[in-house]
């Protein structure tokens, strides 16, 4: 059963086309929207497990940008490494790479949610990353392990280790079952309309175990809570926008004020009432967020 994105019409205005492009060994489909000739392109990283599919609700409510959004390698329809971990190093190189291949004209905005924001932090810490700007959504401000649910992701741990240890049929068996990701959709979802929650439960149904083999999936989950942004702030001169929830059971607001100041140049906004899905709950507070800090700066 598919239950109709809300924001279906918007995006059908934003005209959406699929490209393949070779990053690293990696065959990485992505998806561009919008005006080829704007002067400002927004590229997107989505967050672990997804793929291009979860940001477009932020995409829909974005007209007048060109906007750039792949799968990760491994996940949605862009093919795993080849020769290499699925590490954050290694996916910061290939963002690198992957920014690098398409020859920008124009202001460059690199935007990554959750795992992405992780990405997005290592890529532009090495000072190989072309970005103009960078934003940051849930962002990914302090160790997994030590958040409010340090508990729950210890269990994630051993979900994803037993997931690659099982016989193969077995181990894709536990990790796509649909009861496990139905759990994990509705612990993230604050929302009380009931249509927004299941709309988004049927987006994680659909979406959330697109993942090229085991081994991918336990690598990322690996590198998403063995890494954070603060890693790498201090290192970021970029102009950066960071939009966190207040009920974010991943990184409460306390630390998200501590990984701003760790920033040159960071600003930070909150939506209320939201936890770690503000992609799917609130995308219009996060478009008309990104809209304002980027209207602040002008391409000149």
């Amino acid at each position: 059963m598919i239950v109709p994105s809300p924001y279906a019409d918007l995006l059908t205005r934003m005209s959406a086309r699929a490209h393949t492009l070779s990053v690293l060994g990696s065959s990485t489909r992505y998806w561009e929207y919008g005006d080829t000739a704007a002067p400002t392109t927004v590229v997107m990283v989505h967050g672990f497990r997804g793929d291009h599919h979860g940001l477009e609700p932020v995409v829909a409510h974005l007209p007048g940008l060109r906007i750039i959004s792949p799968d990760l390698p491994g996940f949605g329809e862009s093919a795993a490494f080849a020769d290499r971990e699925h590490s954050i190093t290694s996916y910061a190189a290939w963002l690198t790479g992957f920014v690098d291949a398409l020859a920008l004209p124009g202001r460059v905005v690199v935007l990554g949610h959750s795992f992405g924001s992780i990405v997005v932090s290592a890529a532009a810490a090495t000072g190989a990353l072309r970005a103009d700007d960078l934003v940051l959504i849930n962002p990914i401000a302090a160790p997994a392990l030590a958040g409010p649910r340090g508990v729950l992701t210890r269990l994630a741990v051993f979900y994803y280790w037993l997931g690659a240890r099982l016989p193969e049929k077995l181990g894709f068996a536990l990790l796509r079952n649909r009861v496990i990701v139905r759990v994990m959709s509705v612990t993230m979802a604050k929302t009380p309309s009931r249509p927004r929650r299941r709309w988004i439960h049927n987006q994680h149904d659909r979406y959330f175990s697109a993942f090229a083999d085991r081994t991918v999936v336990l690598e990322a989950f690996r590198a998403s809570v063995g890494n954070d942004v603060s890693e790498f702030a201090d290192h970021i001169p970029t102009r950066t926008m960071l939009i966190a929830a207040e009920r974010d059971d991943i990184t409460p607001v306390a630390a998200q004020e501590g990984l701003r100041e760790r920033f040159s140049d960071a600003e930070l906004h909150v939506i209320p009432g939201v936890g770690h899905l503000i992609h799917y709950e609130e995308p219009e507070a996060a478009a008309a967020q990104i809209r304002r800090f980027l209207q602040a700066k002008d391409p000149a």
